[in-house]
């Protein structure tokens, strides 16, 4: 059900749940200061209470009352990448944000996003916790249509520009044994946008080993569609049901083939990935094999990372 900004104004502050488009993906959206409409995020989404949400704020000054120390060089990527695909982990004061938020650590993730939709809505609300607009696991909503697939055609979802990045924010933390940012969770900007800021480029470190996520999207099977996805041993000439594959490519042994877009254009391929990831479960598919011969490198390694966590 398409609404206003007016009448997602009205339901956020009278303490229910919304969803919001942002360039990433859509966000299933609560007021920050009404904690039974957290809560209510984490059931409907299934969401386990040890992931941690991410804060979506309009403007720096209202990270600013939530932060004990600012760690170096945050300014320099604030004002570079936001508004926009970035989310940085900092450290929180105690007893200011709600404790689901957190997942019960010592920081939060904030981000400004770049749409014009999200942050009208957070100026007139506050600031708004908002994972993404799915099911726990499933892959993410880029569309209403999406939105209602996983919470049904009455779900309240706020007009606005459609996603353009089609994959979630790159997530920052600073890590003060290195004394430098490291990635925990690849996204729409590719690591090495941020050698020009920070002077170096910060590695990727995804895994959490025994510790709690530090994030969303560290889980180990996450964006999964029902469909299963086999993404080893794939040969172009192989009999399946379904494969997905690139335009540039034939693959004549297949039933049928959905196409992810073109290897010279991995901005489409990520804004088309979870569109096609549910695609599968439109068409009842149970099995598809997933061609994973494409670079390595930028938004490719986002695009990869993605496609492992759902063939889990």
């Amino acid at each position: 059900m398409r609404i206003t900004l007016s009448q997602a104004t009205q339901l956020l502050i009278q303490g229910n749940v919304v969803a919001v488009p942002t360039e990433t993906v859509y966000g299933l959206a609560a007021a920050m200061n009404q904690p039974a409409a957290i809560e209510k995020i984490f059931s409907l989404k299934g969401r386990p209470k040890a992931n941690p949400l991410i804060i979506h704020v309009a403007d720096l000054s209202q990270i600013s009352p939530f932060v004990v120390d600012v760690p170096p060089a945050f300014e320099a990527l604030a004002n570079t990448f936001w508004p926009g695909p970035m989310t940085c982990i900092l450290p929180v004061k105690p007893g200011l944000i709600p404790p689901s938020v957190c997942a019960g650590l010592t920081t939060a993730g904030f981000r400004i996003p770049d749409s014009t939709a999200a942050r009208d809505l957070i100026h007139a609300v506050g600031p708004l916790v908002m994972p993404s607009a799915n099911l726990s696991g499933r892959p993410s909503s880029t569309s209403p249509t999406h939105v209602e697939e996983d919470f049904g055609k009455d779900f309240p979802v706020l007009e606005g520009e459609l996603t353009r990045q089609g994959v979630e924010s790159t997530i920052l933390i600073y890590d003060s044994e290195s004394s430098a940012w490291k990635v925990i969770r690849l996204g729409a900007l590719p690591p090495e946008v941020f050698k020009a800021v920070l002077g170096y480029q910060p590695t990727v470190d995804l895994g959490t080993g025994n510790k709690k996520p530090l994030c969303p999207g560290m889980l180990f099977r996450h964006y999964a569609p029902q469909a299963k996805l086999n993404l080893g041993g794939f040969q172009r000439d192989i009999a399946a049901k379904c494969i997905l594959g690139f335009s540039e490519r034939s693959y004549p042994k297949a039933e049928i083939v959905l196409h992810l877009g073109s290897l010279n254009q991995p901005e489409a391929v990520a804004e088309r990935l979870y569109d096609i990831l549910r695609e599968l479960d439109r068409k009842g598919i149970d099995e598809a094999y997933v061609d994973m011969d494409f670079p390595t490198e930028g938004l490719w390694l986002t695009i990869a990372e993605r496609l492992r966590r759902a063939g889990q």
